[in-house]
């Protein structure tokens, strides 16, 4: 076994997407000294691992990160190849210290009680802060009477999927009806394949995207996405138990554009499976040579030691803010404050909350005024 090297770091950052990058800008305006660490071999990997027609949710007037507006046309919907690029192009510019094929294992407290360990492979950090900015999307979740099925079906988690190419000649069956089993059931309709989209539908968006009343409304969608729909409201807190749980509303592509393309949908759920074949909830046998699992993924944090995490698996924070174990915060996580916070246009607000609680931290260290594990953040509220 090759030996562990180990490295002291002030402040490391777990994560070189959006939210990390969004976060390193932040500490490097406050002079703090800080490196990220990263999986991939290439900043935007994660995007350029999506379906290529994927398209952002939002206009590229409010995808770009702190200091660096999004090289587009306002109403531009940018694709995920063209957020890789910017994402790419923005720690360059910024010079922000990356580290690439760096895939974090194990994070627990030192065994003084003062800082972190970081473990990823033979690579050792000994961190006084750790910002944990990885996502929420690392375990992809399938079903497992998915085990079931024919051997001679085709199956693929919709992390998987790339183009219609992948797709078995004959029938297709996409589980799950949230925004992005949408559009994938949309495209291998229009591809040629009968198709058919299952699981319940979380609402739609009220209008086209394409429509010029949808674009000029936006702004008003992204202050209720920001200031409404937070954890602090009875509505937002509603939501994020459904969003947490895999079901976003359609938002691209919706009921409309799923019948006109000629996918059949049927909200009910698949629950078992007949002489190979799946079935959903209300006895119907569905034909596939294809099944694509958009069924989201489950929590997986259980690699961070000092993190408490709740009934369903979540980290138990306060804005990112992790008050159990100070000296470690996230960022990025799927409605860590907000149902911005995992859209790009919200992760910039709560890496810079982050960052403030961060610096109170060290700052009070640096004067004395807390010591050990009896340090605590300003008020996360």
């Amino acid at each position: 076994m090759t030996p562990q090297t180990s490295r002291r770091i002030e402040v490391l950052i777990v994560g070189a997407g959006q939210a990390g990058l969004a976060t390193g800008h932040e500490l490097a305006d406050r002079g703090i000294p800080f490196l990220i660490v990263h999986a991939d071999e290439r900043v935007g990997d994660q995007w350029r691992r999506r379906w290529a027609s994927l398209r952002l949710y939002s206009p590229a007037v409010v995808d770009g990160l702190p200091g660096m507006p999004f090289p587009a046309a306002r109403l531009h919907f940018p694709s995920g190849a063209e957020m890789a690029d910017y994402l790419e192009q923005y720690a360059a510019r910024f010079d922000l210290p990356i580290e690439h094929g760096v895939r974090v294992e194990r994070i627990e407290r030192a065994s003084d009680g003062k800082g972190f360990v970081v473990e990823a492979g033979a690579r050792r950090y000994e961190a006084d802060q750790v910002i944990v900015a990885a996502g929420s999307f690392r375990t992809p979740r399938v079903p497992s009477l998915a085990t079931e099925l024919d051997p001679s079906i085709r199956q693929l988690h919709s992390v998987d999927y790339r183009d219609p190419s992948q797709l078995a000649p004959g029938p297709v069956l996409v589980v799950g009806a949230s925004h992005s089993g949408a559009d994938i059931a949309h495209e291998a309709a229009l591809a040629g394949h009968p198709t058919t989209l299952a699981g319940r539908v979380h609402g739609q968006f009220p209008v086209r995207y394409d429509r010029r009343v949808a674009q000029l409304g936006f702004g008003i969608l992204l202050f209720m996405a920001r200031y409404v729909l937070t954890l602090r409201t009875p509505i937002g807190r509603r939501m994020a138990v459904e969003v947490r749980k895999g079901g976003g509303p359609l938002l691209r592509i919706r009921r409309p554009d799923l019948a006109a393309a000629g996918v059949a949908l049927i909200e009910q759920r698949v629950t078992a499976v007949v002489d190979g074949r799946p079935q959903v909830a209300d006895g119907r046998v569905v034909d596939a040579a294809t099944v694509i699992w958009s069924t989201g993924f489950r929590p997986d944090f259980a690699w961070i030691e000092p993190a408490e995490l709740d009934a369903d698996g979540w980290p138990i924070q306060r804005r990112g803010v992790v008050e159990s174990a100070p000296g470690l915060y996230f960022v990025g996580l799927l409605f860590q404050y907000a149902f911005a916070s995992m859209l790009v246009a919200g992760v910039g607000r709560d890496a810079r909350f982050v960052v403030e609680q961060l610096e109170a931290r060290r700052s009070a260290l640096a004067r004395g005024a807390l010591a050990g594990e009896s340090a605590r953040p300003a008020s996360a509220v």
